[in-house]
């Protein structure tokens, strides 16, 4: 939903509440799981290394269920107080070119395990009144042979509104300004968490 003006809280508690009774715009629900991304859409896929260790495992997994990957200057996320679980909506407001765009997505699922890589993931997939049709998974993994710890963000996307598909190389610089921050996001947390 593209916005002239800044929606207030109560705006987006309704736009929540219509678009958690919608479907997904998209039938490969869950296809972030794999590394063979549905046909006809566009792949991003980016990581960073946190650090090293159980305990910046355990920040890593503690910021990402606080959704702290959202916590940009330009996004702000609009979601339960808990943790991430199938079946949750939310709603992202990003501001870009004068315009407030109020996105949709439901989340898909939240996996964790231990074998051959600790992790833990939840993904997200588009519902009707987002700009972009598709589905990010976002995840904090422990790689056992160096000691490591990544936040690896993998999405598959094109464009499903009009003005998205209209300005869709402007989408995708913010696509990609989207991961470079979400990353940056993450390591700042987990650099503060060890303060």
């Amino acid at each position: 939903m593209f916005l002239l003006q800044q929606p207030k809280a109560k705006q987006i508690d309704d736009f929540i509440e219509v678009q958690a009774q919608l479907e997904f715009t998209y039938s490969s629900i869950g296809a972030t799981r794999s590394p063979a991304p549905p046909d006809s859409f566009q792949v991003d896929h980016n990581r960073i290394c946190l650090g090293q260790g159980r305990a910046v495992y355990e920040q890593a997994k503690r910021a990402l269920q606080d959704w702290q990957h959202f916590r940009l200057n330009w996004v702000s996320l609009h979601h339960p107080d808990a943790l991430p679980e199938p079946g949750q909506t939310v709603a992202i407001l990003a501001h870009a070119l004068g315009l407030w765009v109020l996105n949709a997505s439901r989340v898909v699922y939240v996996l964790e395990e231990t074998e051959p890589v600790q992790r833990y993931a939840f993904a997200y997939g588009t519902l009707p009144e987002h700009a972009e049709c598709g589905e990010e998974r976002f995840q904090v993994e422990w790689r056992a042979d160096d000691d490591s710890v990544w936040y690896d963000l993998y999405a598959f996307s094109r464009p499903q509104q009009l003005l998205s598909k209209i300005a869709y190389p402007y989408v995708r610089r913010k696509q990609k300004q989207f991961a470079r921050d979400s990353l940056q996001a993450m390591k700042a947390a987990v650099g503060k968490d060890k303060k």
